[in-house]
């Protein structure tokens, strides 16, 4: 098989899905991720975000996403994520939020605002209420169910679980689209799945041009470089992620049996719930001022640790 990038990686996702002449490809994507009827399809969209090279050039923390709107004027966010930086709902109603007010105009009425996708692809496992790999997420009356607008859509599509539904076979790429789309992004690692797809493609022509972009980008030279460049970039900040989510979890295992000692020592249940509590704040306190030192990013740190932005950066000073 082949040496292929790995569409996993944003700047080799972007490369297939958001780039200039590739337009096709994503019609096909949103329409299976979608779901809409064939009499109401998408036909055309305009990328709002093309460049490449650019976008993350001396800032490899940006994210490459995907921006585009629709010829009914649909606007949709697309990201790919490889490590649970434990931010994801908060991140996709910020990008959300961004895209949905960056349609307003001077003299623009609030009902011209334009329906507003965000689809995130995952290599985690996010939500954990269900086995599905793809849920959809919309404004709903909590005792009745019926929607408030249709004006907010949240996509995740998880792919470990989608991994799981195909070798338990409850899934085929031969008969849904979604599925196949998401499973070009594991081709590179599964020689099955990129034969199945190679035949598919046979009777597929965007499925075709898909591939025949994959592996011409494969084959260059240039592109190689800012990939290789972007996926250690990415790797190292997921091998961090992991790091300090493990020294947290041994860090307040110590501090838990420390303060288990503390309070026996002062003799009262009391005493010892205190003096658990004081191990575990002391614990995520070192841990936030191991990982600032280590340039992490304050929002990661917030999440992994569950102390405050502001708390984190006064702990700079």
């Amino acid at each position: 098989m082949r040496q292929l990038i790995d569409l996993k990686i944003d700047y080799a996702f972007k490369l297939i899905f958001g780039k200039t002449g590739n337009e096709p490809i994503l019609i096909a994507f949103l329409n299976a991720a979608l779901k809409l009827p064939r009499d109401n399809q998408i036909t055309s969209v305009q990328l709002l975000n093309p460049e490449l090279d650019k976008d993350f050039k001396g800032d490899k923390k940006s994210v490459l996403d995907i921006r585009a709107v629709t010829t009914e004027g649909i606007q949709v966010n697309i990201e790919i994520q490889l490590a649970n930086r434990h931010d994801m709902d908060k991140r996709t109603l910020f990008y959300w939020a961004r895209m949905y007010t960056r349609q307003m105009r001077e003299g623009m009425a609030y009902q011209e605002l334009a329906k507003t996708i965000t689809i995130n692809i995952l290599d985690f496992r996010y939500i954990k209420e269900t086995r599905r790999y793809h849920s959809v997420f919309r404004l709903f009356e909590v005792e009745e169910g019926f929607e408030l607008t249709e004006a907010l859509e949240i996509h995740f599509m998880e792919l470990p679980k989608l991994l799981v539904k195909w070798r338990e076979g409850l899934i085929s790429l031969r008969e849904d689209a979604l599925v196949r789309w998401l499973f070009l992004l594991e081709g590179s690692e599964d020689e099955e799945i990129y034969k199945t797809l190679e035949e598919i493609a046979m009777q597929d022509p965007i499925l075709n041009q898909a591939m025949d972009e994959w592996e011409k980008s494969s084959d260059d030279p240039r592109i190689r470089e800012i990939y290789w460049s972007r996926q250690k970039a990415i790797l190292d900040e997921k091998a961090a992620i992991r790091e300090a989510e493990l020294r947290l979890k041994k860090s307040m295992e110590e501090g838990i049996k420390q303060g288990i000692k503390q309070g026996i020592k002062q003799g009262l249940k009391q005493g010892i719930e205190q003096g658990i509590e004081q191990g575990i704040e002391e614990s995520k306190l070192t841990m936030a001022q191991k990982m600032l030192k280590r340039g992490m990013d304050i929002g990661v740190i917030s999440d992994i640790v569950g102390m405050s932005e502001e708390e984190i950066k006064n702990l700079k000073g």
